[in-house]
């Protein structure tokens, strides 16, 4: 399997940072999603919007650095969630419980808007 470098691209709209994934998910993301979240929350954010729409693989790393991001979220009260994830990854974020501590929507308007409510905020 090829992996693609991860990259974190980080932008604003209506108060909510976006994060947008590039890349594969592994032990070689966490310096971008590090300088990404940095980058995001720098001004705090009503929210994080996790976008997947362009990640690619997540291991078993991949995931420990997402819970990352919610143990730093949810020190600092700031609700997160995502988007763009596959019918297998979703799933996967359901079986580990991540789904819990974010809400998943289904596109990136939905979840800048809050619309699903996570109901941890």
């Amino acid at each position: 399997m090829t992996t693609r470098e991860a990259l974190a691209h980080v932008r604003r709209r209506d108060g909510v940072a976006v994060i947008e994934l590039v890349g594969d998910l592994n032990a070689a993301a966490e310096s971008a999603l590090d300088q990404a979240w940095t980058a995001a929350t720098g001004v705090r954010p009503d929210a994080v919007v996790l976008s997947f729409e362009n990640s690619g693989y997540i291991n078993s790393t991949g995931i420990a650095l997402v819970v990352g991001l919610l143990a730093r979220a949810r020190a600092h009260g700031i609700p997160i969630r995502a988007y763009g994830l596959t019918d297998h990854y979703r799933e996967i974020f359901e079986i580990t419980r991540l789904a819990d501590f974010m809400a998943i929507e289904n596109d990136e308007d939905s979840a800048v808007q809050g619309v699903g409510g996570d109901g941890h905020g």
